[in-house]
């Protein structure tokens, strides 16, 4: 079968609800892909950030096949040998007394959000069924019900109301808003993203994670960190929260939390928060499996043995460098930390955007996709060599350089 066959299977049996870029992938290696046909590409988008150790990392892949072998699932109706082990390894390096094991990111921040509530109604004794949680505006958590309902983008919330009461949004990196809406007695957490992804890698002023830790704290309400795209060492740190020294009360996990091998996510909290937590009122059936927790805890062993936050952010610097000083008259702004990076692409001939350059990138050999319409958002592997973080910079340059000839020409 050719790609085409592919794409055309997709496009008949499943739902449109993606619009992918034209290239089937059949093997990954690294920081490297290889499509149906043979042709090698750089991946530089890692599964938004979930293959921080690359693909098919063998000491992952390894732990996954021992576990094979042995033991997949059992639900939580019994013990296993393996999730004990997981959750005490990440509480003890992030510093947290406890985790619920779940399965996808939007899981996690579900999560978050019924321990916040939980929490609000029996520690900070909000009157029942009024508990309010703060989003930030530009958030991106899922496209649960949930995660829609506190999203601003009319791409992800038309059509599928109703949504669920009592959130509230405030703009991003706006200490002054984010006070008004805690200053509320009824406002349990605040959730938002250290930096902020989907939105287009917005990276907020710097004290403003120091301020959220503040605020959260005087006015008594739950700061909850969604580290599923930025945390396990994609921004230069463990944590996007580590840039300023904050912790959050609750942390959500996901993504890079297995490598990419299969679904795992966490939220991990104090025993005040985690604690009021009673059997039967909050779980999974594949949450916390022996595949998951193994495969899991090697995933994060090898962020700290390859010392990968410290990677990414060496490896940032030289990104974020060589995209600024090559000057060209398309990219109005290049941001990140570590190695979430994306760039604003000014319309350009005759109105082509992100997306076209998306896929002259491909046909260069670099993998990436635009985030809404003028912002491509570039996030390889942490694992990347710095060499091949050099030729992918060389692919970058080389596609700006010919939109700026056809843009000329236009």
């Amino acid at each position: 079968m050719k790609a085409k066959d592919y794409i055309q299977l997709e496009d008949h049996f499943g739902a449109r609800n993606y619009a992918p870029i034209p290239v089937v992938i059949a093997k990954g290696l690294g920081a490297k892909v290889w499509d149906v046909e043979g042709h090698e590409y750089l991946d530089f988008l890692s599964a938004y950030s979930a293959v921080n150790q690359g693909h098919c990392h063998p000491r992952l892949v390894e732990a996954a096949k021992r576990q094979l072998d042995q033991l997949t699932l059992t639900s939580r109706a019994f013990y296993n040998n393996r999730l004990g082990v997981f959750e005490s390894y990440l509480c003890g390096l992030l510093g947290f007394d406890r985790m619920i094991p779940m399965n996808t990111g939007v899981e996690g921040g579900e999560t978050a959000i019924k321990l916040a509530r939980r929490w609000g109604y029996d520690v900070k004794k909000i009157p029942a069924n009024t508990a309010r949680v703060v989003f930030a505006e530009g958030n991106f958590w899922g496209r649960t019900i949930a995660a829609i309902s506190s999203s601003t983008d009319p791409g992800s919330r038309n059509g599928f109301g109703p949504f669920v009461p009592n959130f509230d949004l405030v703009p991003y990196n706006d200490l002054v808003a984010l006070e008004a809406s805690l200053s509320r007695p009824d406002v349990c957490a605040f959730m938002f993203e250290p930096i902020q992804g989907e939105a287009g890698v917005i990276v907020p002023s710097h004290g403003y994670l120091r301020g959220v830790r503040e605020l959260c704290s005087r006015y008594k309400v739950l700061m909850i960190a969604d580290e599923v795209q930025t945390g396990l060492g994609r921004t230069g740190k463990m944590l996007a929260c580590d840039h300023e020294g904050v912790k959050p009360d609750i942390l959500v996990l996901g993504k890079a939390l297995s490598g990419g091998i299969l679904p795992v996510s966490a939220a991990l909290s104090s025993n005040e928060v985690i604690g009021l937590l009673q059997p039967g009122e909050h779980g999974s059936t594949f949450g916390g499996n022996p595949l998951a927790s193994a495969v899991a805890l090697e995933a994060v062993r090898v962020v700290v043995d390859e010392d990968l936050p410290v990677r990414a952010e060496q490896l940032g610097k030289v990104f974020r460098k060589a995209l600024t000083e090559c000057n060209s008259p398309l990219v109005s702004g290049v941001r990140g930390k570590g190695l979430l990076n994306a760039i604003d692409i000014m319309p350009y001939a005759g109105g082509k955007t992100a997306k076209e350059l998306c896929y002259a990138l491909m046909k260069r050999g670099l993998l990436c996709k635009q985030t809404h319409t003028h912002t491509i958002r570039f996030a390889p592997p942490l694992v990347i060599s710095e060499a091949d973080l050099n030729l992918g910079l060389e692919k970058i340059v080389a596609a700006l350089r010919d939109a700026e000839r056809e843009h000329a020409s236009h």
